[in-house]
């Protein structure tokens, strides 16, 4: 067998060649020294910037950003609590809040059938299923349909499971006696607050705030349960306690109805008062009106004109007259005065409203001046203490005060100033028989108490205070001390008097 080799040069190129290290490019890329500079010069001035962005963002923005971050992070909100109950004296319930709900619907998030939805939704709402689906076509969301929903209504409505339901919470207050205590309660308006009444008088103790409050929230909007008030979660079940008596309320406008329709009268009121505290036990006047519909009542419907109308007390005030003449020692119990029916003082006639049938009744104790309400004879009576005097008696008794009652409106009474008094002697003698000034029906109660409490002053009220569910006393209005006008004896001398009467 022969062999062939290639030829020797050739075989040593071809060792040569494997042998042989790895060959370098031509040529090699160095950064040149300007590039590098231009590369250092754009990262540094990017550096500048980022610094000078984090200088403006951490020193001169930052107030603004941390504001708008808290505008983001917090929510405040003014949680009002439903107002507190007021009760008589009793514990019976004359105001308190329940809750309501207002239905809003989206026609937009309905997955069934507008009429499906409409048909299910009329009994609830009590409106036809025709008028609901006009409603459904006014807009595509936020549509209000039906408000003052009751709780049972509101549980039927989440019952059916509908989708574009909406239903929002509200209070509203509730006076399930109606009328009967319209002049002493008050009512509140749709805005939640009181326009009359101790709804008004007391507006902050019964509005039962909570206070502004800042809440925290997450990321996706929910409540974050930290820094909050240390009475979030403290129930407040306080209730305002009235001095007033339902019973006796009740039974006071009943037999103030039948009387104003035997004398058709166009209004009257009946007062029970606590002479010994100021306590008020009934403040019935007729007509009255419902203070859950107070909307549909006039202005002098809702008006207390007990406390803001006057009037010429009249006879009603000889008993304080008389009291007045016996303290000052212008007279005594048993002086005798002579009534002549008709008597001229200043060129004016004065006479007794029976003298055209009995005419002049001669020689009549006190007591027979105040049984038969004779005006002649209170005027000799009121003669015999001098103008000045007397004006200053009639100041003592504060005719031109207010009672000073814990309710709103209450109107001061009105006479005549102290030189038209003393100058002309008409006015002293016109006074003596309860013209010529005017009051309140209250004022009269007032100084009447004077002659059945021993000669005291007092201020009629209708609030107790503010009590716990256990029955304790939270809080009482201050009240004046009363002040004392005329003498236990005068008191008692003129009570027997007006007693012996049969006034």
């Amino acid at each position: 067998m022969a062999l062939s080799f290639p030829p020797s040069g050739a075989r040593r190129r071809r060792t040569d060649q494997r042998r042989s290290p790895i060959r370098r490019p031509a040529h090699t890329l160095v950064p040149s020294k300007s590039r590098l500079v231009v590369v250092w010069s754009v990262l540094m001035f990017g550096m500048a910037l980022l610094t000078l962005n984090l200088l403006r963002i951490q020193i001169f923005q930052a107030s603004m950003l941390q504001e708008r971050a808290k505008g983001q992070q917090m929510i405040s909100t003014n949680a009002a609590m439903p107002r507190r109950p007021i009760v008589d004296r009793t514990n019976n319930v004359l105001a308190i809040d329940r809750p309501v709900y207002t239905l809003f619907v989206h026609p937009s998030m309905f997955s069934k059938e507008k009429e499906a939805i409409a048909a299910a939704l009329s009994p609830l709402v009590n409106q036809p299923a025709i008028e609901l689906l006009q409603r459904f076509d006014t807009g595509e969301t936020g549509v209000r349909i039906a408000d003052l929903l009751t709780e049972n209504a509101a549980s039927s409505i989440n019952r059916l499971q509908l989708d574009g339901m909406d239903l929002v919470e509200e209070q509203q207050r509730l006076y399930p006696q109606q009328d009967l205590f319209a002049n002493v309660i008050g009512y509140v308006n749709q805005d939640r607050q009181g326009q009359a009444g101790v709804e008004l008088s007391l507006e902050k103790l019964l509005q039962r705030p909570k206070g502004a409050m800042q809440l925290n929230r997450s990321g996706d909007g929910s409540i974050i349960p930290i820094n909050l008030p240390e009475d979030f979660l403290k129930k407040d079940e306080q209730r305002l306690k009235l001095t007033v008596d339902s019973q006796l309320q009740r039974a006071s406008h009943s037999i103030l109805k039948q009387q104003l329709e035997a004398y058709s009268a166009k209004r009257g009121a009946v007062l029970v008062m606590d002479v010994q505290d100021g306590s008020l036990i009934t403040m019935a006047s007729e007509p009255s009106y419902d203070a859950n519909k107070y909307y549909e009542a006039s202005p002098e419907s809702r008006k207390d004109w007990i406390l803001s109308d006057l009037y010429e007390p009249g006879s009603t005030f000889k008993p304080v007259n008389v009291a007045i003449a016996l303290e000052s020692g212008a007279a005594q119990p048993t002086d005798m005065f002579y009534d002549e029916g008709a008597i001229k003082v200043g060129g004016w006639t004065i006479q007794n409203n029976d003298f055209e049938s009995q005419g002049g009744r001669g020689n009549l104790s006190i007591a027979d001046i105040l049984k038969y309400s004779s005006n002649v004879g209170m005027v000799h009576l009121m003669h015999k203490l001098q103008a000045g005097l007397y004006y200053g008696w009639l100041e003592r008794l504060g005719l031109d005060e207010e009672t000073g009652i814990d309710l709103p409106a209450e109107s001061a009474g009105q006479s005549k100033g102290y030189e038209q008094f003393t100058e002309s002697p008409i006015e002293p003698a016109t006074t003596a028989f309860g013209q010529g000034l005017s009051l309140t029906p209250l004022k009269l109660l007032q100084l009447h108490s004077t002659i059945a409490n021993g000669g005291k002053l007092i201020v009629p009220h209708v609030v107790q205070g503010l009590y716990s569910p256990e029955g304790e006393l939270q809080w009482q209005p201050p009240r004046p001390q009363p002040r004392q006008i005329f003498s236990p004896q005068t008191t008692r001398a003129d009570a027997e008097n007006d007693g012996g009467s049969g006034h």
